[in-house]
């Protein structure tokens, strides 16, 4: 089978040949037809992100395809299910062996690019927002890199919940595509004054923010007492310090949240909230953004447009 490897650290991923696995007891083969791209991968490829593979190691966190065999002994979706998977590393291959327990069968109307840029994006963003910050109908939610690939998402679902949406991204085009996602507000993301554009619109309750660095600054200085702050991400390269005192008066929360962690911390927390995602998906009510669909010979490629910032929602490689 074909697949993508990362032999070096900060080296460029090399598509080659190999075995095609065998699913052990607890495991199901898997036909990859998509494979979701994450900011993460980027920083997976650099070694700074939390998760370090052994070299070499296959690229790719999540996936969806079709189960083609179980391993022996093993429970699990029937040969035959459409499914989608978290994996952490690994889908950027033709073939996968992956947690049966794991696997999350898809609705029949679900494509595989939708399915494959999923779990991660509304993943984090439900749980982040639902469980971590209590987000409450009729609160002010601030998004940035709101056209992202999460960012979209919380605006998304944060309006579903509820919720008044300021969102921020860079330039028109991005920004339109967060209005369609439901954001009430929008803010250009490379406007000087945004602490002062979030305190005019009444300040925020909680932010999710994805960039760091000044935004999550900004941000901090214009939430309102009793206010949440969740830190999602720094895609701006800058990871922020939270000024104490300003914690201390407005009686702040900062909360750290990593979606992936809860595939050991809290599994069934995370299935159930996959569930209710695709429940909702399948009503109509989720309408996933992918920019860029590209073949897998293209996955570099892919990677350059996250790095750059050339894609808005989900970047998509297909494998069959």
């Amino acid at each position: 089978m074909r697949v993508w490897q990362m032999t070096d650290i900060n080296g460029p991923a090399v598509l080659t040949t190999g075995e095609r696995p065998l699913p052990a007891k607890g495991q199901a083969l898997v036909r990859v037809h998509a494979c979701g791209l994450n900011f993460a991968d980027i920083l997976m490829a650099k070694g700074t992100y939390q998760v370090k593979p052994d070299l070499p190691f296959v690229p790719g966190m999540e996936i969806a395809g079709v189960v083609e065999a179980l391993g022996p002994g093993t429970t699990g979706p029937a040969p035959g299910t459409r499914v989608a998977c978290y994996l952490g590393y690994g889908g950027l291959a033709e073939w996968v062996s992956a947690q049966a327990d794991q696997l999350l069968p898809i609705p029949e109307s679900m494509p595989f690019s939708h399915a494959a840029a999923f779990p991660i994006a509304y993943g984090t963003s439900h749980l982040a927002l639902t469980w971590k910050a209590n987000l409450h109908p009729g609160e002010t939610l601030f998004v940035s890199g709101a056209a992202g690939g999460v960012g979209l998402t919380a605006v998304e679902i944060g309006k579903r919940l509820g919720a008044r949406v300021i969102a921020a991204a860079r330039g028109a085009d991005k920004l339109a595509i967060a209005q369609n996602a439901g954001a009430d507000v929008l803010i250009d993301s490379d406007a000087p004054d945004l602490k002062d554009q979030l305190r005019a619109h009444g300040g925020v309750d909680v932010v999710y923010d994805t960039v760091g660095g000044a935004v999550f600054d900004a941000a901090l200085r214009a939430t309102r007492p009793d206010g949440r702050l969740l830190a999602i991400g720094f895609a701006g390269g800058d990871v922020p310090k939270p000024a104490a005192n300003l914690l201390l008066v407005k009686n702040l929360t900062v909360i750290g949240f990593w979606w992936g962690a809860y595939r050991t911390l809290a599994p069934r927390r995370l299935a159930d909230s996959l569930t209710t995602l695709l429940g909702w998906y399948a009503e109509g009510g989720l309408r996933p953004h992918v920019s860029n669909i590209l073949p897998m010979e293209a996955f570099p490629g892919g990677l350059d447009l996250l790095r750059d910032r050339k894609a808005t929602g989900k970047v998509v490689i297909t494998l069959a």
